[in-house]
């Protein structure tokens, strides 16, 4: 029996701690709402008060001075306060939370990523380039299989078919216009720029994404995009691209403005 509460108060512990972000911006949100009714509810009754203590200090209008209002409703504003504060606590944790895990993420995707590249180099190493491509060929030609036609296809007026592994996203372009935004992501990385992810998109015409918003190479990178000769699912020819090294989320991104 006792093993069993145990149990069910440790899986309690872990929903709250992995919903804690979403439970405690709940609360903040219930707090903003039931901050609002209080206050609006301690203020009626606190009018009520002051006409009553006016009544009661007629005679002696003067001395019933700002400092008395205060003292005589002071008390129907505590729970509204007090819920105020607790709302500002739990939205100011939401967010500590929210950035913890989002660099939790950051460092697990350097990790990975780190890890997928000395894959691929100890690959090329063991097999040589020419078996090495053609695994990369093999590994795009399944990922485009597993993909509809029927999702959102970017025509930009070239005249290929391609398919990025990165976003999952079809979309006309040229291997020549792929080089040439390859080139002009690795021009700015040489010039001591970073760059995001959607630069690259930027300079294909492709929509960028909030994802892509959000990683980037460093400078001193060098940005390889692999090109893969696939087959879509409706057997048409298709350029299916990737990139090496891959974007990451801890790159020095810039800031604008002051």
């Amino acid at each position: 029996m006792l093993t069993g509460v145990v149990k069910q108060v440790r899986y309690a512990r872990y929903l709250v701690n992995e919903n804690s972000t979403t439970v405690l911006t709940g609360l903040g949100v219930a707090g903003v709402i039931t901050t609002a009714y209080l206050t609006g509810r301690a203020s009626f009754k606190a009018v009520k008060v002051l006409e009553r203590e006016e009544e009661n200090h007629e005679e002696f209008a003067e001395e019933f001075t700002n400092l008395l209002k205060v003292r005589a409703v002071w008390r129907l504003y505590v729970p509204p306060v007090l819920l105020g504060a607790t709302t500002i606590i739990s939205i100011i944790a939401a967010n500590r939370l929210a950035s913890r895990k989002i660099a939790a993420l950051a460092i697990a995707s350097g990790i990975s990523d780190r890890a997928l590249q000395e894959y691929k180099e100890r690959v090329v190493e063991k097999f040589g380039e020419n078996k090495a491509r053609d695994i990369q060929d093999e590994i795009a030609q399944k990922r485009v299989e597993g993909e509809s036609i029927n999702n959102e296809v970017i025509v930009l007026g070239g005249e290929v078919l391609c398919f990025d592994l990165h976003s999952g996203r079809y979309f006309h372009s040229t291997h020549e216009a792929i080089k040439r935004a390859e080139n002009k992501i690795n021009h700015e990385l040489v010039h001591f720029s970073p760059a995001s992810l959607s630069e690259f998109y930027d300079e294909l015409g492709v929509q960028a994404t909030t994802y892509s918003d959000m990683v980037g190479w460093d400078v001193g990178t060098q940005v390889e995009v692999k090109i893969s000769t696939v087959m879509s699912p409706d057997s048409r020819p298709c350029l299916a691209i990737d990139f090496s090294p891959y974007p990451v989320y801890d790159y020095n991104r810039p800031h604008y403005g002051p």
